[in-house]
C-alpha cells in the first residue's frame, strides 16, 4: 500500500483540485460532488473552547487569527506536510500558489484578508474553504478542516440567522459518514453542555467517528480533575479521550515559543498526580500522531469506494457532455449514413491507437514486456518447492503405500499445483490488456471530433464496444488458462529423464524401531531431505521451462483473442443491431439538446476534477 505520506498527500491534492474547480460540497444534486466523498477530519468546538490553540499546538506555530466574536468565518483546510529536520519551514495558500510565507504572522493576516475578500467585512460566513499548506519538520502528515466555532449569539453586524448558518455549515461536514469529528471541549465546563459533544452525539451516536479532546485542564478549579471524562466514564467514545494543555493568554502575549509550550505540556502531564498514568496518550503531539494514523487507515479503507464513485461519475459526466451542435438531417437514410460515418470515424481513431498512430497502444506491449515477467518473478516457488512442502505433497500423494522409486503421483500433484500459480498472472495479463482496450475505446470516443456532439450515440458505441471487449476478454482468459492447464500433463519422457536412484545419503527408517514414545507406533521417513530436494529440483526445472514458454504463449493468445479481434470486429454486433432498427429510431441516436449549453462549462470543470482525481489515484495504484 502507498505510504502514509502518499495516502494523505493524495487526498490533499484531490481536495485542492476540488476547491480550484468549484466543488465545495453542499451543492445539492445539481452537480456531482467529490468533496463530500473524501475522508476528512473536521475540527468542531464552541467559541472559547480552545479550538484555535489546539490547532496551533499541533502545527507548532502561531498562525490563526484571534479576537472576540466569530473569528473563523470560512472553513480552513489545513494540510500539514512533514519535511526533513533542519529544513526551512514555510506555508502557502492555494489562492496564492506562487507565494511562500516564512513569516507566520503574515499567514495569519492572509487568512483574515482572504476571508474578507469573500465574506466582506460584515462578519458574514461562507462555505468556500481556504486551503493552507504548512511544510515543517515539527508536524506529522495530516489534514484538518477548521470550521467556524459554534455560537449561541450573533455579534454586532451579523444577522440573527448566523447562529443557525454556522451550525448548518458544521453539520453539513460532520453528518457525512466519511468525516472524522475532532470534538473540542473545555475541561472547566460541564461536558454535558459542550456544543461539540452535543452535535457529534446527534450525528455520530455510537461515537465511532468522534475523537474527544479536552482542553484547559490546567484551568480547572483546585482539587478537581477531569478523569471521569478522560477515562471514558462521563461520556464514552470508541476512541480514548485526549487531554490538551494550551498556552495561557499570558504565554500568548509573551509570544512563548510553541515548541517550548509542547515541552511544558508534556511535563505537566508527566508530573501531574491526576494525569501521570495517562501521560503517554495525552498532549498535542500524541493527538497529531493519533489522528494521522487514523486518517491514513480511513483513506486506505475508502479508496476503493472513492475510485468507484470517480469512475461512475466520469461516465455520467462524459455521457452528459458534448450534446450541442448543428441539427442533423431529418431523412432516415441520411441519419443512418451519419451514424455509420461516425462509427467508422471512431473505428479509425481506435485502430490508430492500437497501431501506433496515436498514443496508448504501447501500453499493451508494456503489459507483456514488464508486468507479466515481473508477476512471474514474484511467484512463490521457493516456498512452494521447499523440502518441507515437497515432502508433505509427496506423502499425501503416496497415501498408505509409499513410493518405491519415482513418486509419480507426487510429481503430478506438485506440477499441477505449481503450474496453477501461473494462472493468476495469465488472468491479470488478460485483464490488464482489457483495461487498456477499454481505455482506448474511451479515448477514441473522446477524440473522434464529429462524435462529440452526440452523447446518445457515444453511449451506444461505448456500450457495444465494451460488450465486445468483454466477449474478447472471456475468450482470451479461457485460452490463456487452457495454455497453462495443458502443461500439467506429464509425458512419459518426463519420467524417463528422472534419476532412478534416491540420494545415496538418504536414510530409510526401520519400521520395526519404536519412536521412543513407548506406544509402539513408528514414524517412517522413506527418504532423506536430499531425495526431496532432487524432486523439488526436477519440478522446478519443468516449471521454469513452462514459465519461459508461457511468457511467449500468453501474449500471443491475448493478441489473437483480444487485440486482433478488437481491430477486426469491435462494432460488428452494433452494425447488426443498427440494421434491425426502424428508420424512425435513427434520430434518437443523434439527439441533441441545445439547452445544455449553459451547463456545459460547469460539467467540463467537474469532469476535469474527476479525471484529475482518477489520475492522482492511478499514480499511486502500482505502489499499493
Amino acid at each position: 500500500m502507498a505510504s502514509m505520506e502518499g495516502l494523505i498527500g493524495l487526498m490533499n491534492r484531490i481536495q485542492r483540485a476540488c476547491t480550484a474547480l468549484g466543488d465545495h460540497g453542499g451543492e445539492g444534486a445539481d452537480l456531482p460532488t467529490l468533496w463530500e466523498s473524501l475522508p476528512t477530519i473536521a475540527v468542531v468546538g464552541g467559541q472559547s473552547s480552545g479550538k484555535s490553540s489546539v490547532l496551533e499546538s499541533i502545527v507548532g506555530r502561531d498562525f490563526l487569527p484571534r479576537g472576540s466574536g466569530i473569528v473563523t468565518r470560512r472553513p480552513l483546510v489545513l494540510q500539514l506536510h512533514q519535511i526533513d529536520k533542519g529544513a526551512h519551514e514555510y506555508a502557502d495558500f492555494l489562492h496564492l500558489p506562487k507565494t511562500r510565507f516564512s513569516d507566520f504572522a503574515l499567514v495569519r493576516q492572509e487568512i483574515a484578508d482572504e476571508t474578507d475578500r469573500v465574506t466582506g467585512k460584515t462578519k458574514q460566513i461562507s462555505p468556500v474553504p481556504i486551503h493552507l499548506s504548512i511544510y515543517s519538520p515539527n508536524v506529522v502528515n495530516l489534514t484538518l478542516i477548521d470550521l467556524p466555532g459554534l455560537t449561541k449569539v450573533a455579534v454586532e453586524g451579523q444577522p440573527e440567522s448566523v447562529v443557525h448558518d454556522i451550525e448548518n455549515m458544521v453539520r453539513s461536514y460532520v453528518e457525512k459518514p466519511n468525516c472524522i469529528i475532532l470534538a473540542i471541549s473545555p475541561a472547566n465546563q460541564d461536558i454535558a453542555t459542550s456544543d461539540a459533544i452535543k452535535l457529534s452525539k446527534e450525528v455520530d451516536p455510537s461515537g465511532e467517528r468522534t475523537f474527544g479532546v479536552l482542553t484547559k485542564l490546567d484551568l480547572m478549579d483546585k482539587g478537581t480533575n477531569a478523569l471521569d471524562v478522560l477515562e471514558g466514564r462521563a461520556y464514552r467514545l470508541q476512541f480514548p479521550w485526549v487531554g490538551i494543555v494550551n498556552r495561557s493568554q499570558a504565554d500568548i502575549n509573551r509570544k512563548v515559543d510553541m515548541i517550548a509550550a509542547r515541552e511544558k505540556e508534556r511535563e505537566y502531564f508527566e508530573n501531574s498526580p491526576d494525569y501521570a498514568h495517562l501521560s503517554s496518550r495525552m498532549g498535542s503531539v500524541y493527538l497529531a500522531k493519533l489522528l494521522s494514523q487514523h486518517l491514513e487507515a480511513v483513506i486506505k479503507a475508502r479508496i476503493p469506494s472513492i475510485t468507484s464513485l470517480i469512475n461512475k461519475t466520469i461516465d455520467e459526466l462524459e455521457s452528459e457532455l458534448d450534446t450541442i451542435g448543428k441539427a442533423v438531417a431529418a431523412d432516415p437514410g441520411a441519419q443512418l449514413y451519419t451514424i455509420l460515418e461516425l462509427c467508422r470515424a471512431f473505428d479509425r481513431v481506435f485502430k490508430e491507437h492500437l497501431d501506433g498512430g496515436r498514443s496508448g497502444g504501447d501500453k499493451i506491449y508494456g503489459v507483456f514486456d514488464h508486468k507479466l515477467p515481473a508477476a512471474f518473478r514474484k511467484l512463490p516457488f521457493d516456498r512452494y518447492l521447499s523440502v518441507q512442502n515437497v515432502k508433505k505433497v509427496v506423502s499425501e500423494a503416496d497415501g498408505y503405500q509409499p513410493h518405491l522409486i519415482a513418486p509419480e503421483q507426487g510429481y503430478r500433484r506438485l506440477v499441477e499445483a505449481g503450474l496453477a500459480y501461473f494462472k493468476g498472472p495469465a488472468e491479470a495479463t488478460v485483464d490488464a490488456v482489457h483495461v487498456v482496450l477499454r481505455d482506448l475505446v474511451r479515448k477514441s470516443i473522446g477524440e473522434t471530433e464529429p462524435l462529440r456532439r452526440f452523447p446518445t450515440l457515444q453511449a451506444a458505441i461505448a456500450t457495444a464496444a465494451n460488450e465486445a471487449l468483454e466477449r474478447f476478454r472471456e475468450d482470451g482468459r479461457s485460452t490463456a488458462l487452457r495454455l497453462v492447464d495443458m502443461e500439467a500433463y506429464l509425458t512419459v519422457e518426463f519420467f524417463r529423464k528422472l534419476p532412478q536412484d534416491p540420494d545415496s545419503g538418504s536414510k530409510v527408517g526401520n519400521p520395526n524401531e519404536s519412536n521412543g514414545s513407548g506406544s509402539g507406533s513408528v514414524t517412517v521417513d522413506r527418504y532423506g531431505d536430499g531425495h526431496y530436494r532432487n524432486i523439488a529440483s526436477n519440478v522446478s526445472q519443468y516449471i521454469k521451462m513452462v514459465g519461459d514458454q508461457l511468457l511467449h504463449k500468453i501474449p500471443k493468445a491475448v493478441v489473437h483473442c483480444q487485440v486482433r479481434e478488437a481491430k477486426r470486429s469491435l462494432l460488428n454486433h452494433f452494425y447488426v443491431h443498427i440494421g434491425k432498427k426502424e428508420a424512425s429510431q435513427f434520430g434518437h441516436l443523434l439527439d441533441e439538446d441545445p439547452a445544455m449549453l449553459e451547463r456545459r462549462q460547469q460539467c467540463w470543470k467537474r469532469l476535469e476534477l474527476y479525471k484529475s482525481a482518477r489520475d492522482e489515484i492511478d499514480s499511486v495504484a502500482w505502489t499499493r
